[in-house]
C-alpha cells in the first residue's frame, strides 16, 4: 500500500495535471483562438478534473 504525502503524489492528480497542460497547447491553434466561450469553457472542465481528484 502506498502513503501519499500530499494530493500532488497521488497518480491519478499527476495524469490529470499532464492531461490539462495538454488540453492548453490544444488550445493553442488558431480555430480555437477565435472562440473564446468554448475556449473558457474547455479549460474550465479540464481544470475541475485536478480540482476534484
Amino acid at each position: 500500500m502506498s502513503t501519499w504525502k500530499s494530493f500532488e503524489d497521488i497518480e491519478i492528480w499527476q495524469l490529470s495535471r499532464a492531461f490539462c497542460n495538454d488540453i492548453f497547447q490544444i488550445m493553442q491553434y488558431e480555430g480555437l483562438k477565435a472562440d473564446n466561450a468554448l475556449k473558457n469553457q474547455i479549460n474550465r472542465s479540464s481544470g475541475s478534473i485536478m480540482d476534484n481528484t
